[in-house]
């Protein structure tokens, strides 16, 4: 069944009126037809099945057959990332968010890429918000990552109340596995530097907020690929990728083969 967000507010009522992009998906891509049944999502965890009792090129409105509530099965993981370069942040939220990630919080730091105009940053914000929003749509998660605004480092480091809290960095660090605890962690942070990495500085201030520099092996990722790549990871030994059990299994061979 095709399936949408809409703003929690759009559900006051049985009657849902659907926004012009939903309208302009459905009548030009999808073609559908009055009758026919979608599901509509509040993007907080609740799932409205939902029959379309009016469309046209420009409105449409649905009726809610029955709505029920669901949650996420993932490990909840926020990813720190520094602003890359060009529009490589876009790829870091779609495919972030197929992986799991529940907060996204960009950040400006030293070596990164300066803060955009007032104009400029809202543009990008709205973009992002779609790409996160359609990405989710298209794994089929009830529920929406969060998308915080971009903020100086120090302000979201001094925020992060994570239970596991990893930097990756690869100086003076620990291999991924050694820092991984046996008993899943409740939450956790994952912070990805730019380009240039972090400077001793950031990282230090990474450290005293409780920060464990890692790496994940002998190839140096790129800064918009190490993110996702390290949430996976997690998804799978302590999330929703593997099956029940498996992550004190993986966890505890990895450390007899450190």
């Amino acid at each position: 069944m095709h399936r949408f967000f809409l703003p929690p507010e759009a559900f006051g009522r049985n009657e849902v009126v659907l926004p012009s992009d939903v309208v302009h998906h459905l009548k030009t891509v999808l073609r559908l037809s009055v009758g026919d049944e979608l599901l509509l999502l509040d993007g907080l965890g609740l799932l409205f099945h939902c029959r379309l009792d009016t469309l046209d090129k420009h409105a449409a409105t649905a009726h809610i057959l029955k709505h029920w509530s669901e949650h996420e099965t993932a490990l909840p993981v926020q990813l720190i990332q520094s602003l890359p370069k060009g529009d490589k942040m876009d790829l870091v939220l779609q495919k972030g968010t197929e992986l799991g990630v529940t907060a996204f919080s960009p950040v400006v730091s030293a070596r990164g890429i300066p803060q955009l105009s007032e104009e400029r940053r809202s543009k990008r914000q709205q973009r992002w918000q779609k790409i996160v929003q359609e990405a989710a749509r298209q794994c089929r998660r009830p529920i929406l990552p969060r998308l915080d605004e971009v903020q100086p480092l120090v302000r979201v480091l001094t925020d992060c109340n994570a239970n596991l809290r990893l930097m990756l960095w690869e100086d003076e660090s620990l291999p991924l596995s050694a820092a991984l605890p046996e008993a899943p962690p409740s939450s956790v942070a994952i912070l990805v530097g730019p380009e240039g990495g972090f400077s001793d500085k950031e990282a230090s201030l990474a450290r005293q907020h409780d920060f464990q520099p890692v790496r994940i092996g002998p190839r140096i990722l790129r800064s918009e690929t190490a993110g996702f790549a390290v949430a996976s990871i997690l998804q799978y030994i302590y999330g929703d990728l593997s099956f029940p059990g498996t992550h004190s299994l993986i966890v505890a061979s990895q450390k007899e083969n450190l």
